[in-house]
């Protein structure tokens, strides 16, 4: 059985193991939209503690529900320069920040109609930032049987992983918060952020 997934929004440090751990990732866009997961949704650490970052999406005009490949982004906010804001100010003091700032900063600069190409645009160019190859394939229910890995992008399910801790920004503050986005991770470990994601065992 292929297991298979939707393309998250910065993923989190579980997902992003999970992915480390494949040697070609299954997409699939063709599962109903759920509301309130990671697929248009992360969480960094901010100055107070969790800070979720949602992008907005537009409402589906139809009486049927969307596919994951149907959902388009809404710019009737500005939300790309809230969530970029957010990430300097959560960010900006981390040890490798200026390293990789500029790679992530030109994905809120441009306008792109398609949540899934767009969440799958991102994670090709962390897997790049990451050093690590990324063979993925996006597959078609009609065409493969497959198992959807909802726990993967579904908050209300919680992590059972035990993550190891690692310095983090705020942390004097509020401690220790785990399974944060990547760039949580990114900014704070540089290079080292492959090895920690793949020692990560996923419950």
């Amino acid at each position: 059985m292929i297991e298979a997934l939707c393309p998250a929004y910065l993923p989190n440090a579980e997902y992003f193991s999970w992915l480390l751990k494949q040697s070609t990732v299954f997409f699939t866009g063709d599962s109903l939209y759920q509301k309130q997961t990671f697929r248009n949704r992360t969480m960094i650490y901010g100055a107070n503690g969790e800070l979720k970052l949602i992008i907005p999406i537009r409402h589906n005009q139809k009486n049927t529900k969307p596919l994951d490949i149907e959902i388009q982004i809404s710019y009737d906010m500005k939300w790309q320069n809230q969530h970029w804001k957010s990430i300097c100010s959560s960010y900006r003091s981390s040890p490798f920040f200026e390293f990789y700032e500029d790679e992530i900063a030109e994905f809120y600069k441009e306008k792109r109609e398609s949540l899934f190409m767009f969440n799958l645009s991102l994670l090709v160019k962390l897997m790049m930032l990451l050093e690590e190859p990324f063979e993925y394939k996006i597959i078609s229910f009609e065409n493969d049987i497959y198992k959807r890995l909802d726990s993967l992008i579904t908050p209300k399910i919680k992590s059972q992983t035990i993550f190891e801790t690692y310095t983090q920004v705020f942390s004097s503050k509020h401690g220790f918060i785990s399974n944060l986005s990547i760039l949580d991770i990114l900014f704070n470990l540089g290079p080292n952020s492959s090895n920690y994601l793949k020692n990560i065992s996923l419950k």
